[in-house]
């Protein structure tokens, strides 16, 4: 096979990690295979999906030509919907019950304010459900009131007799009736959806819960074996919150010394990344010590990619640096922009622009208007992450001014 300019990849393995979404593994599969075909038309290279060849449970093989080279890829997807559907399954109230424990923990210890100071766009996402919710309370409780003040009106003018018990019993079910239309239509508001999220990341005050805890160590031991596979790169690819877990992942694996000096190339690409909604949290020890760690490694190249059109990522916001954790010799991450508003047309950024959800998936998609940020080259093609990216500037907008209260870290 003929090599290309700077470090080829024959063999890649991936794994990717999603963020909070409750969505099976095979759509993944399935969104790669679409975009992927779109983004081959575009660019003008080949690439094709098969059935997975890896041990793992969820996963697919790619076969790509592009750039000169042929590339056989394997990737894996870390599965955690399951935990994801567990924390969603929580009824009306104790909803509600989150919602105000939630908020509690974000005013109390300052996180909101401060992460009010760094980008707007994905505080106004976590506020959306908080206002949403209680809207919804405040609609259900309007009708509730009325009902019971239009049945003691009948029973006092109509019929000469109180009903003041049977008006409140009626309108108590006409509240509960309400929110229950609001739980059922979320899939149109997302405003459920979305509170179990910031609810599932503020739980423990930014600790990780235990089950995801086990989840991860599951994924570390396939990236552990993926390193000692006759593979060129191993690529770490983390969404949305999916970004730190990938922190703490690949933190644990180095500290264990399960990265071979003489094995492939490990590299980690975040998309979209939320980290400090978690790391600004009081108890977020581990995330921020793990930060820390992985900032200044040479076994992995760390490529950070967001765009200021994703209105529910902390957008071009160097994650070590503003956690306030930055040590001295911090290499990592490069802070670049996908540049939505120039790297799609204009009418398609037109036709996205307020589909809030869809651009915060963009990153895994098909642009039309490609720049250096191509996800199915990254993932697919014949270079490596840290030659891909070997001679790109950091973005000359990112922010790197620490803001975070809370920089303690765990031993």
């Amino acid at each position: 096979m003929t090599d290309t300019p700077g470090q080829e990849v024959h063999r890649r393995r991936v794994m990717y990690i999603p963020g909070y979404d409750p969505v099976p593994p095979r759509k993944y599969r399935e969104r790669y295979r679409r975009e992927a075909a779109a983004q081959a038309a575009i660019s003008g290279y080949d690439i094709a999906l098969g059935p997975k060849q890896t041990s793992g449970k969820f996963g697919w093989h790619v076969s790509a030509e592009m750039e000169g080279a042929a590339v056989e890829t394997d990737i894996e997807v870390m599965y955690w919907s399951d935990i994801v559907r567990d924390s969603m399954s929580h009824g009306i109230l104790a909803t509600y019950g989150q919602l105000f424990r939630t908020a509690w923990i974000y005013i109390w210890s300052g996180a909101l304010f401060r992460l009010m100071t760094l980008r707007k766009g994905p505080v106004i996402a976590a506020l959306y459900p908080v206002v949403f919710l209680l809207g919804q309370l405040l609609a259900a409780l309007a009708v509730g009131v009325a009902v019971a003040f239009v049945v003691e009106w009948m029973g006092h003018r109509l019929l000469g007799i109180p009903l003041s018990f049977f008006g409140l019993a009626l309108g108590l079910v006409m509240v509960w009736a309400v929110l229950d239309l609001f739980r059922r239509q979320d899939g149109r508001f997302l405003a459920y959806y979305l509170m179990h999220d910031y609810a599932f990341s503020a739980r423990y005050g930014g600790a990780y819960p235990p089950e995801q805890e086990d989840r991860m160590r599951e994924a570390a031991d396939q990236i552990a074996a993926a390193l000692q596979a006759d593979v060129d790169e191993v690529l770490i690819v983390g969404h949305s919150s999916g970004a730190y877990i990938a922190v703490s992942i690949l933190s644990d694996l180095i500290r264990a010394g399960r990265v071979p000096a003489d094995g492939p190339r490990l590299a980690l690409l975040t998309l979209g990344q939320v980290v400090p909604m978690v790391s600004f949290l009081p108890k977020a020890g581990r995330l921020r010590a793990d930060l820390a760690f992985l900032s200044s490694r040479d076994e992995i190249t760390w490529v950070d990619v967001t765009a200021p059109g994703d209105g529910c990522a902390f957008a071009l916001c160097d994650p070590v640096s503003v956690t306030g954790v930055a040590p001295e010799g911090k290499r990592w991450p490069l802070v670049i922009s996908a540049a939505f508003t120039q790297t799609l047309s204009p009418e398609r950024w037109k036709a996205l622009r307020w589909r809030l959800f869809e651009l915060h998936f963009q990153y895994l998609n098909a642009f039309d208007q490609p720049g250096d940020y191509d996800y199915f080259r990254i993932t697919a093609g014949p270079l490596s992450l840290q030659s891909r990216f070997a001679d790109r500037a950091p973005s000359k907008s990112r922010i790197e001014r620490p803001v975070n209260r809370y920089t303690s870290m765990a031993a």
